[in-house]
Order: structure tokens, then sequence, then C-alpha cells
């Protein structure tokens, strides 16, 4: 595991960015951390960095629970399964048809076992100042 000091928050998008440029189809990324640590900054920071476009509308799928990306690079699936009732839904959302492309969960404990095993696991936690975040990062051994 890497553990990595995100002083503010454009240090978080800095750090979505260069996930965006290493990311290919077939990979996940599993967003932990509670409520206000940042995920949906990284998210949307990832998705415009991937899209090549600053101003593009990202917004969160609290209560869509996911959120097609169709871009350049491959199709973005961006869940929030914070209100999913449990990993046996998500078959209702695509969750199989998208896996070929690239998606961002939210709340990746909630998918159970359909999380799959080669997703890369960002956990958000608090640093020692109001802004900073801390990264703890597991997977991708071989691209980071």
């Amino acid at each position: 595991m890497n553990v990595l000091s995100l002083p503010n928050q454009p240090a978080t998008e800095a750090f979505a960015v260069r996930l965006a440029e290493l990311s290919r189809p077939g990979d996940v990324i599993a967003l932990r951390g509670e409520m206000g640590m940042g995920k949906s900054v990284f998210a949307r920071a990832f998705l415009r960095a991937l899209a090549s476009d600053p101003s593009l509308e990202v917004p969160s799928p609290t209560f869509s629970l996911v959120q097609i990306y169709e871009l350049p690079k491959a199709t973005v699936a961006h869940f929030d399964l914070w209100r999913l009732d449990g990993p046996d839904a998500l078959f209702e959302l695509g969750w199989d048809e998208v896996q070929q492309g690239i998606m961002l969960v939210e709340w990746p404990e909630r998918a159970g076992e359909e999380l799959p095993s080669h997703a890369l696991h960002l956990t958000l936690l608090p640093g020692t100042g109001e802004t900073e975040r801390m990264a703890q990062v597991t997977g991708w051994d071989d691209r980071l």
C-alpha cells in the first residue's frame, strides 16, 4: 500500500488527473472515504481529464446510482453505491455491461463480492490540516 499526502483540493485533482492518464479500459477504481473526504472531487477531476474538458458537467450519481460517460479513451461508469439495496441490485444498473470500460465506484464495499479483484483501491482519509487528505492506494503495482 502506498500512502500519499494530498495537502488540498488542487492536489487531489492533480492526483486524479494522473490516474486518468494511467487508466485503461477494464479498470476499476474503488473510492472509499467518509462523506466530505473528496471522493466526488476526485471523480470529477478524473472524468474531466479523460474527457479533456475542464467544464464537463459531472453530477453526483447519488440518486441515479450510476452516470455513464462516453469518452474518447473508454466508456466510464461512475457509480455511487451509498443507496444500493445490496450487491444483487448492481445488475439492474448494468454492472456487467460496463466492465469493458472504466468504472469509478464510490462506496465499493456495498458491491460485496461483485467488485472485481483487480480494482485499484483508493481510500481518502483526513490529514493533519483542515484541507489535507491522506490517500491510501492499493493496486496497479505495474503502473504506480
